[in-house]
């Protein structure tokens, strides 16, 4: 049943709580006793929903699988709240009414959230709104897709409040009146989406040690809708034929002969056969190829794998770091939204090409104690390269203690020579983050790196598990280092489709950002279709597009992004996008 309710206990005057931060946490044994006993002065003493008992302690047999959370302030509990899970086989509602009339259905992951209760110096505080989250949180985090509570009448109203739904049942235990509500758990997650506010004043004033986070781990949007179309269940990949997915930036052409053939000819074998442990073959044709020493190379599978590795070894909630805005989404989601970082943007300004203004981020980071600096060079979305000498001189003029990672996934298209991993070896605060995905066509089998000095990679390399990148991966990573002159035809090919492709689209009204990579930014008429409309209109035709809209604080609703295809792609791109501006169409 649950209740926010007076513990009989005394507590600290309520000033000091407001000073004070409140401890969420599992309970132990010894807060399980000191529950009992609070149950017992609350609901059998106080309100009468139960008979007193000579021990003074009230409890049942489905204490022996609930999860109790308490919440302590200046050490002395403040609070508590218990969640009932599906496990027990069981619910404090089976007391009051048969299954057969319980006005839900999914049953199967239900739990019962029982007993908020509060001390009376802490009603109207953040305490029980706290609580209940923690709550709403372990059932999330469980797998659970309904709530079910017993709450008493008089405060039924709050419960309303976070996404209950009132059944219209009373229930009557002793002289205590209830109401039966429930709701699922999308039901709740909605309300809490649309209290933001809320949810932080809780992360600013909780100390939370539940074993789950307090805020659900968001996704980061990337593109990949295309695979709507071909059908994520793989049963359908013959649809690729039919769709020209522009809206990622893989490559446009195959991976190197050597890599197809070698690939085709031990597939078989590959896939069934466990990799090299450290990935040393393919270590030692990376650091060949660079001409940097096997130390100074740490692969990963793909750079979000190493993204995810390096950032949760270095940053925390306490960490500054600053970031190019409009830039790669990936790390504005780890920085903002898995780790809760201190976040910077450098804005990079639509009036100056979106150009990376060295004299200005100086300044800025002259003036900011950041931890972390991310330079995607070239950066996505908007394809601009900032040349490798003022990189270079940014970097030494920033003090030492600030750490640079230099995320060059697109770099082959500029060209190898303008890579800073030579560089970054020499350097204990410079990172080179190298995908193969993009510049080798090897996105689907994951293959990346990080070059730096061996004093960086070293904690790094401790946590970096075996097998790090699949047989094919590696296999295919090695086979492709070693035909450069394939690729750059490839590349060279790629520079004149984009040069072509651009000037098309500047011809349909587009202002197009100029590019060194594999795709192009643009803006579509202002007083014409938002770039979600046009790209739903183009999906009709078979190409996927990405809103550039939220790569950016500032790119606005008319930011559309495209991959530079094949020739022929791109004259259907450009159809497609030119179809979709069209008034008939619209």
């Amino acid at each position: 049943m649950s209740e926010i309710d007076v513990a009989a206990k005394p507590v600290p005057d309520a000033e000091s709580s407001r000073t004070s931060r409140i401890v969420l946490r599992e309970a132990t044994e010894e807060d399980r006793e000191q529950i009992y006993r609070s149950r017992h002065d609350v609901y059998a003493v106080e309100l009468g929903q139960h008979p007193q008992n000579p021990d003074g302690l009230l409890k049942n047999h489905l204490d022996e699988f609930n999860r109790y959370f308490v919440a302590l302030i200046d050490g002395q509990m403040a609070g508590f709240i218990s969640v009932t899970p599906p496990e027990g086989g069981e619910y404090s509602l089976d007391e009051y009414l048969d299954r057969k009339q319980w006005p839900f259905e999914d049953r199967d992951r239900l739990f019962e959230v029982r007993l908020l209760t509060v001390n009376s110096r802490r009603r109207g505080s953040l305490l029980a709104t706290a609580l209940m989250y923690a709550s709403f949180r372990a059932v999330e985090a469980s797998g659970g897709t309904r709530l079910v509570v017993i709450g008493r009448t008089e405060v039924a109203s709050i419960y309303r409040s976070s996404g209950y739904q009132d059944h219209g049942i009373e229930l009557v235990r002793g002289a205590v009146t209830f109401r039966l509500m429930s709701a699922s758990v999308d039901q709740i997650r909605e309300q809490v989406q649309k209290r933001p506010k809320l949810v932080s004043r809780i992360e600013q004033a909780v100390d939370w040690q539940l074993s789950f986070p307090l805020r659900k781990p968001a996704a980061c949007f990337h593109g990949g809708g295309f695979f709507d179309d071909v059908g994520d269940g793989f049963q359908t990949l013959s649809r690729r034929q039919e769709i020209i997915n522009a809206d990622v930036l893989d490559a446009w052409f195959p991976a190197a002969p050597g890599v197809i053939s070698t690939l085709s000819e031990h597939l078989d074998w590959l896939v069934r056969t466990s990799p090299p442990t450290g990935c040393q073959g393919l270590v030692t044709a990376i650091a060949a190829a660079r001409g940097v020493p096997e130390s100074c190379i740490l692969p990963g599978a793909g750079s979000s794998d190493l993204i995810f590795l390096a950032f949760n070894r270095w940053l925390s909630t306490g960490s500054r770091v600053l970031l190019l805005d409009p830039t790669y989404g990936e790390y504005v989601h780890v920085c903002e939204q898995v780790l809760r970082c201190q976040v910077d943007r450098f804005p990079l300004r639509r009036e100056d090409g979106f150009e990376v203004d060295g004299e200005r981020l100086k300044e800025q980071l002259a003036d900011g104690d950041y931890d972390l600096v991310v330079v995607v060079n070239p950066n996505s979305p908007t394809g601009r390269h900032l040349p490798m000498a003022e990189l270079q001189s940014i970097i030494d003029a920033t003090a030492s203690s600030t750490r640079f990672w230099i995320d060059e996934t697109y770099i082959e298209y500029v060209g190898s020579a303008h890579s800073l991993e030579r560089f970054g070896c020499q350097r204990k605060n410079v990172v080179v983050c190298k995908s193969m995905s993009k510049g080798y066509a090897l996105s689907g089998v994951r293959s990346a790196y990080l070059c730096a000095s061996p004093e960086l990679l070293e904690p790094l390399r401790a946590l970096t598990p075996p097998w790090a990148v699949s047989l094919p991966g590696q296999v295919a990573a090695v086979k492709a280092l070693e035909d450069p002159e394939y690729y750059q035809r490839q590349y060279h090919a790629t520079e004149m489709a984009r040069e072509s492709m651009a000037r098309d689209l500047q011809e349909l009204g587009l202002e197009v950002i100029p590019s060194v990579a594999n795709f192009l930014l643009t803006f579509l008429p202002s007083d014409g279709p938002t770039a979600a409309q046009v790209i739903e209109r183009c999906r009709r035709s078979g190409v996927h597009l990405r809103d550039a809209c939220n790569m950016g604080s500032a790119l606005g609703t008319h930011a559309l992004r495209t991959a530079v295809k094949s020739p022929q792609q791109n004259q259907q791109i450009v159809k497609a996008i030119s179809q979709a501006l069209s008034p008939v169409q619209a």
